[in-house]
């Protein structure tokens, strides 16, 4: 059963993701001057699930609304997510996304940051030709920019972690919120709100994409040391050696487990093992997967105000998939 339901799922996003797509390539054409627009899609072109503009067009539907109208929202939280992808990817020098060479490496600093920020003002450009009533449309255009606030807070608490040698649970659950959270909760939110769903239920489906997103980054953490990079595409363990602060290694700190390879980018593929060994016996693992649990467990139950529809059923079953996913 479970083998069918996730193929039904597949199926679902696939062709939502096909329709976004789809749209991209009008909303976003290759303009004057083409290099730009070249390293603006570059990401964008890449492909990814395209969870977020999904999500936006099952809460948009589960709100009675069409997908179809909400094609521009959709698109303009794609473009958002992107922007975010290639900024972090300048800060963090990283050389590799989605398996391409990141915006930076093939056109510079000063470019990406371009490319970014072209992304980011088409993004509400894109939101406004959604077919939609202009005070509904002013409720989407604030919702995305405090959004997009919450977004670069969440990411200066992110670096800020850096250089500190304790971060607190309740800060770190402040972090992903931020940094992650927020913009599933924007996609859900604004799709039902484009839609015409009552306050109440943009609330909750604003609660249910914030949650299952932070249950969705709370997984990606256990997959970093769990998942083979031959599966994943990244390196395996890559989190303990950049000495990063997740929830998994402040469950351990707290308990007083020492993870030799912590910030030792030097480490070996076996030294990375043998720790990643110590995390699975600790539980500290398992602390972050049921927390990621808990997250997704509490973003359905807001779900609850909505009538009965494929479209919930199908923002349900993404639900799970976030937890439940290895990659």
């Amino acid at each position: 059963m479970k083998k069918k339901m996730d193929k039904e799922l597949d199926g679902e996003l696939q062709r939502r993701a096909l329709m976004v797509t789809q749209a991209i390539e009008e909303l976003l054409p290759l303009a004057h001057p083409r290099p730009l627009y070249q390293a603006s899609r570059h990401l964008v072109d890449a492909g990814g699930k395209r969870l977020r503009p999904s999500m936006l067009l099952l809460a948009g539907e589960a709100a009675g609304g069409e997908d179809t109208m909400l094609a521009p929202a959709a698109v303009s939280i794609e473009l958002i997510h992107n922007f975010t992808l290639i900024h972090d990817d300048i800060m963090d020098n990283a050389d590799v996304r989605r398996g391409r060479p990141s915006v930076h490496k093939l056109w510079g600093q000063s470019g990406a940051i371009l490319a970014g920020d072209t992304l980011y003002s088409k993004a509400f450009q894109v939101l406004g030709i959604t077919e939609a009533r202009p005070e509904l449309l002013l409720g989407a255009m604030n919702m995305l920019s405090q959004t997009c606030t919450a977004i670069c807070e969440g990411q200066w608490l992110d670096m800020e972690f850096e250089s500190r040698e304790q971060v607190s649970e309740a800060e770190y659950m402040e972090m992903i919120e931020k940094k992650t959270g927020v913009l599933y909760g924007a996609s859900a939110g604004i799709g039902a709100l484009l839609a015409g769903a009552s306050p109440q239920a943009v609330s909750a489906l604003d609660e249910f994409g914030r949650l299952t997103g932070m249950g969705f980054q709370l997984q990606d953490d256990v997959i970093d040391l769990i998942t083979p990079e031959a599966v994943s595409g990244k390196k395996q363990g890559g989190d303990l050696v950049e000495a990063k602060k997740t929830l998994i290694m402040i469950h351990a700190f707290a308990h007083d487990i020492s993870v030799p390879v912590f910030g030792k980018r030097d480490a070996s593929a076996e030294q990375i093992q043998e720790s990643i060994s110590i995390l699975e016996k600790s539980g500290s693992i398992e602390y972050a997967r049921s927390r990621a649990e808990e997250m997704v467990e509490r973003g359905k139950r807001a779900l609850e105000v909505l009538p009965h529809s494929r479209a919930k059923a199908t923002l349900l079953q993404l639900a799970d998939y976030m937890v439940k996913r290895s990659y």
